[in-house]
């Protein structure tokens, strides 16, 4: 009896342990560093270490509590603890921000996950994991009968009490439920600004558990039918004034195609790297000779879906709450025809040569009506012709998936709108281009030398590419415009700090380009000088619609007031506002209490339609806004 009971104490400060041990580890993953993991936990934050060791610990009894073998739910709970402490490293890495309820999506596309990550640390974790699910196999089939097996009604209760805790996140965004008031008491820092500040003291587990319950946006104080009534009046006298320029109306005799070309940056720009020669001077002449500038991205190394998304619908993310961090995965599906311009066309396509899985792609154009979404899993008439990747290069080519719009754009004689995704330059950039003559240096690069060289060949086999698809489109005797952006830095400049260089690290190049049919034809605009310096993916609608001199809706007509007169705007992860305002003349950062009073009517303006699209009453919708 003693022998037992012995047992059962040791089980019990084992799971302790595991817990404490488990968390200290995904402490770690969160500032790799051993030093700053004991300071953070041991002085800095200690309450909130503590807390989540309880969750470790009540996660280790729920398992027990339904499986009732000791040894095998330790191994699942070693097994959970590693995979998530991993995953949130790798996210740290690429994407610079912690792991997120959202991200388990990418569970669907986990083969397309593992091709973006080197072989050796793949079989390194799978090795890792079987050795202690083998272990403790071992230990369950020579100890199993030893350890203590629990009676229902204890197991119900580890169970309850695990499921109790993990629901309490969902009402932690209420100032007055009870896990808000236990959390702030133990320190528990939310700021809107800075997720990874927030992580760091908070930990990875409480960020993870704080972010499940999903708030699209607060709504302002003076929503109602009544105000946005007035605004859409408003907006309809701008569009009024706007069209009295425009002779185009229908849009559907227009071509527009958006190409989000994954990761293109002009690397010459980012502070302290030095690259040898130039990898865009087709792109840098075809910028100097027609409407362009930078965009402000609301990422670095990732968050590709976030920019896409502000493209093709005019909404800013940076004005939805903290816990929508990807509209693709977390809004879009759950929308009633949810805005974008697509809407605008009766054909529209979307090409990405990958998973329609990734940001749950095929769900979201379903949602947006895109009828076609040609990927690499796609069959028959939806299937992409041309898949062939650069010799060297891991992903399929932007030439090809050129010659595929190219495809696209010649089926039928009417307009319509094509969304195009590139992967060429994404991630990971050990790819080894043959004759790579690209070299890189400065404290930028980091340890990161080589992929930057490996990145800046790469972009240059897109600018080659560019020039050559843009001359195609110039022998089509159709009206065509071309929105070409990049979505975000790759995320290779270890040597920079960001908090230093935040605004350099969040710009990408753009330009829009319209074919020689439609200059000839008065469908198209060679350059627009005014309001393009900086603007964000929000702002491509507007410019496109005045690139293609395009009548416009009030609600295109708000955007184009909020192109032409307010800051570009990015979700910020450096100051306390959560916003970051950049001014399109200067090119500064600028703050919100210095816009002049028209500029934040705007916004406000601004602010309250988007509500009303995505979380009110879609009152704008009923008076046409969008038509």
């Amino acid at each position: 009896m003693k022998k037992i009971k012995l047992m059962y104490i040791i089980q019990f400060v084992f799971m302790v342990l595991s817990s404490v041990l488990m968390s200290f580890y995904l402490y770690f993953s969160q500032l790799n560093s051993i030093s700053m993991t004991f300071a953070t936990i041991f002085h800095t934050n200690y309450g909130m270490y503590f807390l989540t060791v309880l969750i470790m610990l009540l996660i280790y009894f729920g398992l027990y509590g339904i499986f009732n073998r000791f040894f095998f739910s330790t191994a699942l709970f070693y097994v959970l603890s590693i995979v998530f402490a991993v995953a949130n490293r790798l996210k740290i890495i690429y994407r610079a921000e912690p792991l997120l309820p959202s991200d388990l999506a990418f569970f669907n596309s986990s083969r397309g996950l593992l091709s973006m990550i080197s072989l050796k640390l793949t079989l390194e974790i799978i090795f890792g994991l079987l050795f202690i699910v083998v272990i403790c196999l071992f230990l369950q089939k020579k100890f199993g009968k030893t350890t203590l097996f629990i009676k229902w009604p204890i197991r119900f209760i580890m169970i309850l009490l695990f499921g109790t805790v993990l629901s309490g996140f969902y009402t932690v965004n209420n100032q007055n439920s009870l896990t808000k008031k236990i959390l702030t008491k133990e320190g528990y820092t939310s700021s809107s600004a800075n997720l990874m500040w927030d992580t760091n003291n908070n930990g990875p587990l409480i960020t993870f558990l704080t972010n499940i319950h999903l708030d699209v946006m607060e709504k302002p104080s003076n929503y109602n039918q009544e105000k946005i009534d007035s605004i859409v009046k408003k907006y309809q006298g701008v569009a009024t004034d706007i069209n009295e320029n425009r002779p185009n109306a229908d849009v559907n005799k227009q071509t527009v195609i958006f190409v989000l070309s994954e990761s293109l940056s002009d690397p010459s720009r980012v502070p302290n790297v030095k690259i040898n020669q130039d990898p865009l001077p087709n792109i840098r002449r075809i910028k100097s000779e027609n409407t362009s500038g930078l965009m402000l991205s609301s990422g670095y190394g990732g968050g590709t879906a976030n920019m896409e998304y502000m493209a093709l619908t005019g909404m800013a993310v940076n004005q939805f709450s903290n816990t929508l961090r990807t509209p693709f995965v977390q809004l879009v599906t759950k929308q009633v025809n949810p805005e974008n311009i697509s809407n605008q066309f009766e054909i529209s396509t979307a090409i990405h040569p990958y998973l329609g899985t990734f940001y749950n792609r095929t769900g979201v154009y379903e949602s947006f009506g895109i009828k076609n979404f040609k990927n690499l899993k796609t069959k028959g008439h939806s299937a992409l012709k041309y898949t062939a990747p650069l010799n060297g290069g891991q992903w399929v080519s932007d030439k090809s998936v050129y010659n595929d719009v190219l495809l696209q754009v010649e089926q039928g004689k009417h307009g319509q709108f094509i969304n195009v995704v590139t992967m060429q330059n994404h991630m990971p950039y050990n790819n080894y281009y043959p004759d790579n003559t690209f070299t890189a240096s400065g404290k930028g690069v980091g340890q990161n030398a080589s992929e930057v060289a490996n990145y800046a060949k790469g972009i240059s086999y897109t600018d080659a590419s560019t020039k050559d698809f843009l001359n195609a489109l110039d022998t089509i005797n159709k009206p065509i415009t071309v929105v070409l952006y990049g979505d975000h830095l790759p995320g290779i400049y270890s040597g920079n700090e960001s908090a230093v260089h935040e605004i350099p690290e969040h710009e990408t190049d753009y330009f829009i380009y319209s074919n020689k049919y439609a200059i000839d034809h008065n469908m198209g605009t060679k350059k627009i000088i005014s309001d393009t310096h900086i603007t964000d993916p929000n702002g491509f609608i507007p410019l496109v619609y005045q690139q293609m001199k395009q009548k416009v809706s009030p609600f295109y007509a708000l955007l184009t007031e909020i192109q032409k007169d307010t800051p570009a705007m990015a979700k910020s992860t450096i100051n306390t506002s959560g916003n970051l305002y950049i001014d399109k003349h200067t090119g500064k950062q600028i703050s919100y209490n210095k816009l002049s009073y028209h500029q934040r009517q705007l916004l406000e303006d601004y602010r309250l339609v988007q509500y009303d699209m995505t979380a009110g009453k879609n009152y704008s919708g009923k008076l046409g806004f969008t038509k």
